[in-house]
């Protein structure tokens, strides 16, 4: 028999005790901390170029059996495999999409709560992680503008925050109107999870045209004067458009909501961040909302997954989604009741303490570190477009909404762009998708990361001749 445990493992499988995976294994923690140690130390992370599905199936094909591998074999199949073909949505040059930039202190603390299996469902199991998650949410809540009494949870993301808080509007709205059949109205530009939230919570969206792609109060007082059929209970709007980073009228939206008794929920999954900016003043109104989400997996700096949820009344979102069963009464019987369970907040139950990185980013950092990035951010999405104006071959759509800049190249259609995005994706210079504005396939910039340079868009600019 060899000394290192992990030859021979068909011969001695049967003889290992039956809790031999819960046991602490040096040579396993070294290998996993020594690559964690690695990725940290990354300044510019590389984006990575995922392969076509076949290559890597073939490659982990009977990775999995019925004694397992040499746990080298196993992180090195990752890196080679896995990770490689994976886009790094936290590296600096990726422009696509919504990106993401977690700090390393967020990164590391992610690992603390993994390795801790930290649970965050309620206070009579995790009251130490819920006083920290709260800590969070109410200096969120606190930029928001929103009253002593909110309160929320951390959901997995934006689309898991709308859904909650439109069934929480939904419930509300049905008791205020009287009535069961009721509609939700949203703008154009909503995001597409607002849509899927609505079919699932089987409820009729009333779609506003949007004035210039924005919202607007006026918008919304036309239509629903207009409006016939089954009361409209609540408004959503956004505070960030995805496609180009554009904050709806929130004061005007929100005046409409008071006088008529509506529910206000704010959808800022992408934009929210930016009340840490200059930007501040486009979200006036934001202090009326009755709900509001924001991802800290976007533009807070937070690890994969990771939303807030804050409600004006959390009273009213426990009044929806406590679930009740016999094994969990112990959950609703706390010394405390004016502290909600973060189960009774959302869709969810079983939850994760996900708010606890940014906690420890936070409380590492201090939350000018988090202005300044943000601030860094929007500076860039400036100089970005500056220095399309001054280019001869590409053109500027719009002033930027936020860090979301849209641009053209002059006679190129939709292979052009994608060639574009293939070949720098390729290069590893960048990961730039287009998107359609007006009909129309474009360039597109969503800039989150403080370390982005305007090298590196300039560089996609330069490409695109």
């Amino acid at each position: 028999m060899t000394d290192d445990p992990y030859m021979n493992l068909h011969a001695v499988a049967e003889t290992r005790p039956a809790d031999r995976m819960h046991r602490y294994d040096p040579h396993l923690a070294g290998l996993v901390f020594e690559y964690v140690r690695t990725r940290l130390s990354f300044t510019d992370t590389p984006l990575d170029h995922p392969s076509p599905p076949e290559p890597i199936i073939a490659a982990l094909e009977g990775f999995i059996d019925r004694y397992g591998r040499d746990p080298r074999e196993v992180l090195d199949a990752y890196v080679r495999h896995i990770a490689s073909n994976v886009l790094s949505t936290d590296s600096p040059r990726f422009f696509g999409f919504i990106p993401a930039a977690p700090t390393k202190a967020a990164l590391l603390f992610d690992t603390v709560v993994s390795i801790a299996s930290l649970q965050g469902c309620s206070w009579l199991e995790a009251s130490g992680a819920l006083v920290a998650e709260n800590q969070v949410l109410r200096w969120i809540a606190d930029l928001a503008g929103m009253p002593a009494t909110a309160g929320g949870t951390f959901v997995s993301g934006g689309s898991a925050g709308n859904l909650s808080a439109l069934a929480v509007a939904r419930e509300i709205g049905r008791k205020r109107f009287g009535v069961r059949e009721v509609r939700i109205a949203c703008s154009d530009e909503a995001h597409s999870s607002v849509a899927n939230a609505l079919r699932i919570l089987d409820v009729e969206a009333v779609v506003i045209p949007s004035t210039d792609h924005r919202l607007t109060g006026e918008d919304v007082r036309r239509a629903l004067d207009d409006y016939q059929g089954p009361p409209v209970v609540a408004i959503v709007a956004t505070s960030g458009t995805t496609n180009a980073g554009i904050v709806d009228d929130l004061q005007g939206i929100s005046e409409i909501c008071r006088e008529r008794n509506l529910w206000m929920h704010v959808d800022g999954a992408y934009g929210g961040a930016a009340l840490l900016s200059d930007q501040r003043w486009r979200f006036a109104g934001l202090e009326y909302a009755d709900s509001f989400i924001t991802d800290p997996h976007k533009w807070w700096f937070a690890p994969f997954d990771c939303a807030a949820l804050l409600y004006k009344d959390p009273d009213q979102a426990a009044s929806v989604h406590t679930q009740h069963a016999s094994y969990l009464d112990p959950l609703h019987q706390a010394d405390h009741p004016v502290y909600w369970n973060p189960t009774d907040l959302a869709h969810h139950l079983s939850r994760r303490a996900r708010g606890l990185p940014m906690w420890f980013s936070l409380a590492v950092h201090g939350t000018d570190a988090y202005a300044a990035a943000v601030q860094q951010v929007l500076d860039l999405a400036q100089d970005t477009a500056s220095l399309i104006n001054d280019l001869p071959h590409v053109e500027l759509i719009r002033e930027p909404g936020l860090s979301v800049v849209l641009w053209r190249r002059p006679g190129w259609g939709k292979d052009d762009y994608l060639a574009l995005q293939n070949r720098l994706l390729e290069e590893q210079v960048a990961f730039a998708t287009p998107t359609v504005w007006e009909g129309e396939v474009v360039g597109r910039f969503a800039l989150l990361h403080p370390s982005t340079t305007i090298e590196m868009v300039k560089a996609v600019l330069d490409a695109a001749v």
